[in-house]
């Protein structure tokens, strides 16, 4: 840069960076200026991010939309708070952490909803088996009722007829057969062994 004979230089007397005038060009719109610029900084800005995201794809992303905020927010630089490279740089390990952070969360999202989502495994034969079991031990115990309290109680609990349905089905009376039910959960209850309220 050529100066006037006479006028000192701006910053405290050191000469403006190539790197300044360089972002003073892009800041004006040039194209060729900018091209110069991502020459420069495009290898050291992908090896912050790189060492960041370690994802090359992602940093190769990341360093893109870094050099696109430079062309788009050149006028915001300010040269007395630093080079345009610390300038550049630190836009860049900001938007990489952000990624990182981005990702993360959306890891932790996913895994939230696989989670809820998942479903919990059993073991199929041993369900059978017990059911098997129990089924059996059902049927030994309704046998060793009487013939009406098993009766009354088929037909009310398997097939879902009413007392007074059970009673006319039976040809008796509804507190006969209210009472032989009674009876026959008591002494079913006993057989299972279930505890008793």
């Amino acid at each position: 840069m050529n100066r006037p004979i006479g006028l000192p230089w701006p910053s405290a007397g050191k000469p403006p960076s190539p790197d300044s005038e360089l972002m003073a060009q892009v800041a004006r719109g040039d194209t060729d200026a900018y091209s110069t610029l991502y020459d420069l900084l495009s290898p050291r800005i992908f090896g912050l991010v790189r060492r960041v995201l370690r994802n090359p794809a992602q940093s190769e992303e990341v360093t893109q939309e870094v050099l696109i905020e430079i062309w788009r927010t050149a006028a915001r630089y300010d040269a007395s708070r630093g080079s345009v490279s610390a300038w550049a740089l630190t836009m860049a390990h900001r938007r990489a952490i952000d990624r990182v952070r981005s990702e993360q969360s959306s890891s932790d999202r996913d895994h939230a909803v696989g989670m809820r989502s998942a479903e919990i495994d059993f073991d199929q034969v041993t369900d059978a088996v017990v059911n098997n079991l129990e089924a059996e031990q059902v049927r030994r115990c309704l046998g060793s009722l009487t013939e009406l309290q098993r009766e009354s109680i088929t037909l009310a609990y398997y097939q879902g007829y009413t007392y007074t349905e059970v009673a006319t089905l039976l040809e008796a009376k509804v507190p006969t057969v209210k009472a032989r039910m009674r009876d026959g959960l008591v002494r079913l209850r006993d057989c299972l062994g279930v505890a008793g309220e």
